[in-house]
């Protein structure tokens, strides 16, 4: 029997006579077995492949035989336009069974909302942020509204797995289960993910329900790829005009600055242009997707913010100016393309650097061998922790500590933080004066008032500070751009060099306090240590493959001429690194440079590694390298000192691992960082900028025994007077970056 034949017959009609469809996808097919069975679920689709209707159908078929009293399900979307997006859609399929929805964020009004809290309709969609707003608000009452409640619906749900707001949105999850009178089914949906089953084990958080993975065998689709190499910004623009004249296409650009220029250099050339940044307003950008889906010659020049399921219409192509950081960008963007019928997904890369269009081959080849980045869940979540003890403290007149523990210990990004651990932090929030203990009850404590408070604790329930940006200035004071923080914890003053306006600059100084970077000009000759006008930090399997495409002599089709130029310019350079087939090291200038092709943080770790074994060497990393300088530094004391990076006793000392915590700049992570014990605060810091694991399973693989075996022949060649010792010589133009 199918699964439509299972629908309600009202259900049955309105999907045959309103939509015109004959038969349900095969995502939906098995998608309703699960979840009429009871199952949670994830459900895995390419983009526009049916997830949302293989979600909502067996809902919609269950409420028209036994209607809910109050929300019966929650769709929960990680951005408001998405939400926005889906609203027509999914009021269409209510709506034409008798039933409604509700959409609940900061933009809807406060009528609205106290129409629905006095009729609350069936189907509610919302943020994760807006729901906490609902748990804490005492103009809601929440036990009544969700006591029915029988599905939870996560969109686009590897973009909140593994984060803090995850982690948050895990928390209200597990505070609505105890209201409802139910064990909410819990669904997940996802075009791109590695590791579904652990993602299923994460939603699945208290819920006692079975699990199910359901993701069908897909149809192999057409792909129409392309990497171009263009000299700089404006030729790259330029191109992409041309391309997407009279059509219609959507261009994605690593930051805002870069989605300014291209637009602008677009518009010069003709294109009906539209600009779509999260520092854009939220009706500039509304007015964007409406013309744009009216329109049939027009692109829209955006950042990550149209990356998640938006849907902006059929679109005819692409762009991709340099490359995004993951696979699961490229894939999710990508598959913006190949809806009609006939039409194949696209992407189409403009790389102005080496690096970028590296990356750009490595992430289509990595897509091409079916792998996806695995999403790492955080058991130790301790940022999102200290909003939900100060979230149930602001929610009722205070709670116990038992209920605080019992509610707490369900989420699943709290599970490996024992009950030792959590009591010794509310006895450093009540010392520190965040929480109090009254009459047995935790409340907020005025420290917490003090910094939460405003607005009646609207910085409370906004639980994620947006990413903040450092204004670089020269020493004398001249405005030269921003940087965002991430990159900014990379730095080292003095040291690092990056480029910003088409210039080098050197970090001077870096002032946390007040958020700025001083510069000073590069010297003439020193290249930027990450490469490239936007600073990324690439994973360790991008990078192993950027490693492969190098030593390799594979061809690639989709490169154009100036492309394949510049791979074969790029081997060439490099043969001499990577001829060993082991880690390469090359030596000159009095400078030492092992390309580990390991990845950003990896080789972070590695830089505190091999500064706990010669403090006195100046130690550079990047996503492909690690540059050590030292006035002592030769061949044989290198040797000696980085042999301990293979004894795997070094990776599990502990106290070794603390000092280096507790040695890590004060970078500001989380806007509850004021309110954690130093303790937990050197560890969020530690999990944020080092990769222990990582380095470890590095180090046991082929990398461990490679790295030995150069050491030992390099140092018996150079004893033994058949290679120099180190010494100072011109240095090469790969040694100091990726050569142009």
């Amino acid at each position: 029997m199918s699964v439509f034949s299972r629908f309600a017959p009202r259900l049955q009609q309105a999907i045959v006579a309103q939509l015109g469809w004959t038969s349900l996808r095969a995502v939906q097919e098995d998608a309703g077995e699960a979840l009429l069975a009871g199952d949670n679920a994830i459900i895995l689709a390419a983009t526009a492949g049916g997830k949302t209707e293989a979600a909502i159908f067996p809902m919609l078929s269950r409420f028209i035989e036994d209607p809910p009293d109050g929300v019966g399900a929650l769709y929960i979307a990680p951005i408001k336009a998405l939400l926005n997006n889906q609203s027509e859609r999914l009021g269409r399929y209510t709506e034409m069974v008798g039933l409604r929805r509700f959409v609940w964020h900061g933009d809807i009004s406060d009528a609205q909302r106290r129409g629905f809290r006095k009729a609350p309709a069936e189907l509610l969609l919302t943020t994760p942020e807006s729901l906490e707003v609902m748990l804490v608000s005492p103009r809601v009452d929440a036990a009544r509204l969700f006591t029915d409640l029988r599905l939870v619906v996560i969109d686009e749900v590897h973009a909140l797995a593994g984060s803090e707001r995850g982690a948050h949105l895990m928390s209200v999850i597990e505070r609505l289960a105890r209201l409802s009178r139910h064990d909410p089914q819990r669904v997940g949906l996802s075009a791109t993910v590695g590791n579904p089953d652990a993602i299923l084990e994460w939603l699945r958080g208290s819920s006692r329900r079975a699990g199910r993975v359901v993701d069908p065998a897909r149809a192999p689709g057409r792909r129409q790829l392309l990497v171009a190499h263009r000299p700089d910004l404006l030729a790259l623009a330029r191109s992409a005009a041309h391309l997407a004249k009279g059509q219609k296409s959507l261009f994605f650009c690593q930051s805002r600055a870069t989605t300014e220029t291209v637009a602008e250099t677009m518009r010069h050339a003709g294109t009906a242009v539209f600009v779509h940044h999260s520092a854009v307003s939220r009706e500039e950008r509304d007015l964007a997707e409406e013309r744009f889906q009216r329109g049939s010659d027009a692109c829209i020049v955006c950042t990550s913010t149209l990356e998640l399921g938006l849907d902006v219409g059929d679109l005819d192509r692409v762009l991709q100016a340099e490359a995004p950081e993951t696979v699961s960008s490229f894939l999710q963007r990508m598959g913006r393309t190949g809806r009609r019928a006939g039409q194949a997904a696209n992407t189409t890369f403009f790389c102005t650097s080496t690096e970028s269009l590296l990356q750009a081959i490595a992430l289509i080849e990595l897509a091409k061998s079916g792998w996806v980045e695995s999403v790492a869940i955080n058991p130790r979540c301790w940022p999102v922790l200290i909003h939900q003890l100060l979230a149930l403290a602001l929610a009722t007149d205070g709670v116990t500590v038992e209920m605080a523990w019992d509610q707490l210990s369900r989420v699943p990004d709290f599970r490996d933080i024992r009950r030792g651990e959590f009591e010794r932090l509310l006895d450093w929030m009540r010392h520190d004066q965040s929480l109090r203990l009254t009459a047995g009850r935790l409340v907020l404590g005025p420290k917490a008032e003090r910094l939460f408070g405003r607005r009646h604790f609207m910085e409370l329930y906004a639980v994620f500070a947006s990413p903040r940006s450092y204004q670089v200035e020269t020493i004398a004071g001249e405005p030269l751009g921003t940087l965002n923080q991430t990159f900014v914890d990379r730095l080292v003053e003095e040291v690092s060099c990056f480029l910003l306006g088409g210039r080098a600059w050197v970090a001077f100084r870096l002032d946390h306090a007040a958020r700025r970077v001083l510069v000073e000009p590069a010297p003439r000759g020193r290249q930027p240590s990450w490469g490239g006008f936007l600073p990324q930090f690439l994973g360790r399997e991008i990078c192993a493959r950027i490693r492969r495409i190098l030593a390799e002599e594979e061809t690639f089709g989709y490169l154009d001429p100036s492309a394949v130029e510049i791979l074969v310019e790029q081997r060439e350079a490099m043969r001499g690194v990577l001829a060993s087939g082991t880690d390469a090291i090359e030596v000159s200038d009095g400078e030492l440079r092992w390309w580990t092709f390991a990845g950003g943080r990896i080789n972070a770790t590695l830089r505190y590694a091999i500064e706990v074994v010669a403090a006195e060497w100046t130690v550079i990393p990047s996503n492909f390298l690690i540059k050590i300088r030292g006035d002592d530094l030769n061949l044989q004391g290198f040797r000696s000192r980085i042999e301990r990076l293979g004894d795997t006793a070094f990776w599990h000392d502990e106290g070794l691992w603390t000092d280096v915590a507790a040695s890590l700049p004060n970078y500001r992570l989380s806007k509850f960082q004021p309110l954690m014990p130093p303790w937990v605060e050197q560890e969020v810091l530690a999990h944020s900028l080092l990769d222990v694991d990582g380095v470890r399973q590095w180090l046991t693989g082929s990398n461990a025994g490679a790295m030995r075996n150069w050491f030992s022949l390099q140092c018996g060649l150079a004893e033994a007077g058949l290679v120099p010792p180190l010494r100072a010589e011109p240095a090469s133009e790969v040694g100091r970056g990726w050569p142009e």
